[in-house]
């Protein structure tokens, strides 16, 4: 039997990613989903991810807009 943990919702939102492949992470850091960048910035570097925190939404979608190509091909 595994052991049980207790997480926020959050938290476990960025396990499940990191699960399913998320490998980077570029987003702004505001409430009620700064426990997502927290996390991510901690758990990514360990699966060889990268964390960036992005000065606002925009530029988080820009980042991702730019990164989704290169995971493609």
């Amino acid at each position: 039997m595994s052991k049980a943990i207790l997480l926020q919702g959050n938290e476990a939102c960025v396990m499940g990613a990191i699960k399913a492949g998320m490998r980077l992470f570029a987003g702004y850091p505001i409430t009620p989903s700064s426990e997502i960048a927290e996390q991510s910035s901690i758990l990514l570097p360990k699966v060889g991810g990268k964390f960036l925190q992005m000065e606002d939404e925009i530029a988080s979608i820009a980042v991702a807009a730019q990164a989704w190509p290169a995971k493609r091909q």
